[in-house]
């Protein structure tokens, strides 16, 4: 059974305690953690996270950016031979890392570090393949134990090779991330194999993309000893499954460096999602499913799901990031008839079916009952599943928010979870 936190005023920012700081009281609250310890006060940190999230335009064309951004400055970054990897590839451990260099191009507060990495992960048929990211973390002494991880998984972006998110100048989530830094910790953010290296992507597959995530860890501290052991992983929309799937990718007992995962938005059974998104205008995600599905089962006759708008679609997306929005027909017009019903199809909802497998760490779950293509009655379902395989899930919707206001209204919930998590408090739950 399952009881959902309803929060209908912007959440009150947890006061800020600097990472790494002297020894402190603690007090259990709903999201895990209070401090009584001397702190920065509560309107700083609320000045901190509304520049932030809102820093893209302002902050990032400012004297503290690692570059000037200026209206002929384009969105994305070229692909450079950084991303290349010897075909066929030398093999190597899941995690291993290939290369990593400091990059200096994002638009980024310049208190920040850049090193994109590239390493070694698995498809989602077992097969060696080499997968990008980048890790951001602070400037300046770690604190002992090394920077505390926060691993993200991030939304669709698109299905080709260029569609990578550290091709992105603002790395598709760059305030946010901004924030995660400015709070002391490093982020870690994979763009899921094929997405910037030379293989095929795992469109939509959480099983595949989860490795990724975590294999990305491990990379990133090969590459950068100054990060630590513990980690937790966020992610929003699509990201969010992911962040589940990581949750229940980690075996019971491992060596309590992983402490949990924030979905923000976008958690549901794969089936119902995309049911409700074919009723939903100009959709294309039933065509990146026909990817993902082709993908996974390189049989699959794609036509026998996609009528020949769905097809000129599939065609456009497979090597662009974005499609005319004249070639972006009514999402009823993609699919034929009775599409879910293919066994391909039914193949893949139940690999990427969660709530079968426990997660055996903490589980944050935020929705909105107007967030988007994934309505909050759709997260209630799976998370009353979770509850049932005794998942320890605290769920918290936000009535009568769109996305980028759940997104900015709970932030102040993420980082007090955060702080929890990584203080070693007991984790809220919801389920009864």
């Amino acid at each position: 059974m399952l009881n959902a936190i309803s929060l209908n005023t912007p959440v009150k920012l947890p006061d800020l305690v600097p990472i790494g700081s002297s020894p402190e009281v603690i007090e259990v609250s709903r999201s895990g953690v209070k401090s009584t310890k001397q702190k920065f006060r509560l309107p700083y940190l609320k000045l901190l996270v509304t520049a932030l999230l809102f820093a893209t335009s302002a902050a990032f064309a400012s004297s503290q950016v690692l570059i000037p951004k200026t209206s002929q400055t384009p969105r994305r970054l070229p692909l450079s031979k950084f991303y290349d990897t010897p075909d066929p590839l030398p093999s190597g451990q899941p995690g291993e890392l290939i290369r990593a260099e400091p990059f200096y191009e994002y638009l980024l507060p310049y208190t920040i570090s850049a090193v994109r990495i590239l390493y070694h992960s698995r498809s989602s048929q077992e097969k060696d393949v080499a997968a990008s990211g980048v890790v951001l973390l602070p400037r300046g002494t770690p604190p002992p134990g090394g920077w505390p991880i926060i691993a993200w998984a991030h939304d669709l972006t698109g299905s080709a090779r260029q569609c990578a998110p550290s091709l992105i100048k603002t790395l598709n989530e760059g305030p946010l991330f901004s924030m995660y830094v400015g709070l002391g910790y490093a982020v870690v953010a994979s763009d899921y194999a094929g997405l910037g290296t030379n293989f095929p992507y795992a469109v939509l597959d959480v099983p595949s993309n989860a490795q990724d995530v975590i294999n990305s860890v491990a990379a990133a501290r090969e590459a950068l000893p100054q990060l630590g052991s513990k980690w937790l992983v966020a992610g929003y929309a699509y990201g969010s499954r992911v962040a589940v799937g990581v949750a229940e990718a980690i075996p019971k007992n491992s060596n309590n460096e992983f402490l949990g995962a924030i979905g923000i938005l976008g958690v549901a059974d794969p089936l119902e999602f995309l049911e409700h998104l074919a009723q939903a205008p100009s959709n294309p995600m039933l065509v990146f499913l026909a990817q993902g599905i082709k993908n996974q089962h390189p049989e699959f006759p794609v036509d026998d799901m996609l009528t020949s708008q769905g097809m000129t679609l599939y065609k456009i997306l497979a090597d662009s990031c974005e499609a005319p929005s004249e070639q972006v027909p009514d999402s009823k017009e993609l699919a034929k008839p009775a599409w879910q019903n293919n066994p391909y199809i039914k193949d893949f909802f139940s690999r990427n079916a969660l709530g079968r497998k426990s997660a055996f760490s903490p589980v944050l779950l935020i929705s909105g009952e107007t967030a988007g293509d994934v309505p909050a009655s759709l997260t209630a379902a799976l998370v009353g599943r979770l509850c049932q395989q005794k998942d320890h899930v605290l769920f918290v919707n936000y009535p009568g928010l769109n996305p980028s206001a759940v997104l900015g209204n709970s932030v102040g919930e993420q980082v007090s979870w955060i702080r929890a998590r990584f203080s070693g408090q007991p984790a809220p739950s919801n389920c009864h």
